[in-house]
């Protein structure tokens, strides 16, 4: 297959006019406009897709939702993993490590025990079209009841090294974050004992300054949905928000839908970690591509409407319904971020904090051909997964 007449996102984060010529589920080559030779001398391109001027990205990687097309991952159902890997695949997300809600020790077993199935039938090429599993974003059972959000608080436990071995058993090794409150009574010796296992984030935290500062030297090294629930920044108490700021490694993930986070503090936020540091995260729930309603999160009933997703119990915000590439559209077309930013924040920059960089997140010879076209205004026209096209209710198709 060769994609030619397309602006290509480059690991230098730019755009260069180019081609790409792609062969099985790899990047075989990338070559310059009109020089299709150089790429396949003497032989055939096989399938062409004329990319119409369209910019190409590397399929973008959500590693912090919980669900959308009426699906949830703590459904822990097969089912739900394959409607959400199907849906996010045709939005342009092809990797994804979904978020596990605050619930039952025994429960959460399950979820995981369901997700390392899927990954296994995934490797065995059982669900091709599909959105690749590459991880799981624990953001809970260990975090703060003072800052619970849409988190169940009867479900809360002490930070625990041995609940952590067992999630990480569990899941078969793909639990890559597990989300910890700073504050809570045992913390750090935790954050220590388990930090070369898996990404230690500050998460649902009440802890101030000092004590988010002294989990970031203790091996924490990255924020849930920065801002949202943990404390903020001020200039006596700098809190969760300032510790990170203040520190040298950690990435922090942004949810840029609109509703969560203010645009000025999104672009604050890129200018104190540096665009390198910064993760958008869609941080969607079930409803996220279904219609206004009464859907459910973490046993929570949640009231959608437009763009907020809200507890009915307390008006908290309850997750978000966009897609990953909707808040890219958003960051880019409402908050002032720059495209390439954008970009790399949900495609490079996801890759490498998952570990996975060798093999996502950018559109380099040898990757996996995962690749996003995205017209002039950002609207989704093809995903390439693995090679091959797939289309969704926005696809124009084969241009």
């Amino acid at each position: 297959m060769l994609v030619k007449n397309i602006r290509i996102f480059t690991e230098e984060k730019n755009f260069s006019e180019g081609m790409i010529l792609i062969q099985g589920d790899r990047i075989a080559g990338i070559g310059r406009p009109g020089k299709e030779n150089e790429l396949f001398p003497g032989g055939e391109a096989g399938e062409i897709i004329d990319g119409a001027g369209c910019y190409a990205v590397p399929g973008m990687i959500d590693m912090h939702f919980h669900g959308c097309a009426g699906f949830d991952f703590c459904d822990g159902t097969p089912e739900a993993l394959d409607g959400i890997a199907e849906y996010e695949a045709l939005v342009g997300v092809t990797a994804f490590s979904p978020a596990t809600m605050t619930l039952p020790a025994a429960e959460l077993v399950r979820i995981l025990e369901n997700a390392a199935k899927f990954c296994r039938g995934q490797a065995g090429g059982k669900t091709a079209g599909r959105a690749e599993l590459v991880g799981i974003n624990m953001e809970g059972p260990f975090i703060s009841a003072a800052r619970k959000g849409a988190q169940e608080e009867a479900h809360i436990l002490p930070c625990d090294t041995a609940m952590f071995e067992r999630f990480l058993c569990a899941s078969e090794g793909l639990v890559k974050v597990i989300g910890v409150a700073p504050e809570k009574e045992g913390a750090l010796p935790f954050i220590r004992a388990v930090k070369d296992r898996a990404i230690v984030s500050l998460a649902h935290t009440d802890a101030g300054y000092e004590a988010a500062t002294a989990a970031l030297d203790a091996g924490a090294d990255h924020a849930v949905h920065l801002y949202n629930a943990m404390r903020g920044f001020s200039h006596r108490e700098p809190g969760t928000v300032g510790a990170v700021f203040d520190s040298a490694t950690a990435t922090a993930e942004l949810i840029c839908d609109g509703v969560h986070v203010h645009p000025a503090a999104v672009r604050s936020a890129l200018k104190l970690l540096g665009p390198d540091r910064v993760i958008f995260v869609s941080d969607s729930m079930r409803a996220a591509g279904m219609k206004d309603g009464i859907y459910t999160l973490g046993g929570h009933e949640v009231r959608v409407q437009g763009k907020r997703a809200e507890l009915l119990s307390d008006h908290s915000l309850a997750g978000s319904v966009s897609t990953l590439p909707d808040c890219v559209r958003t960051a880019v077309k409402q908050m002032g971020v720059p495209l390439v930013t954008a970009i790399a924040c949900a495609t490079a920059n996801p890759a490498r904090r998952l570990g996975i960089y060798g093999e996502y997140g950018s559109i380099t010879v040898g990757k996996k051909a995962d690749v996003v076209l995205l017209d002039k205004n950002l609207q989704l026209i093809c995903v390439i997964k693995g090679g091959k096209v797939l289309k969704n209710n926005k696809t124009t198709g084969i241009l």
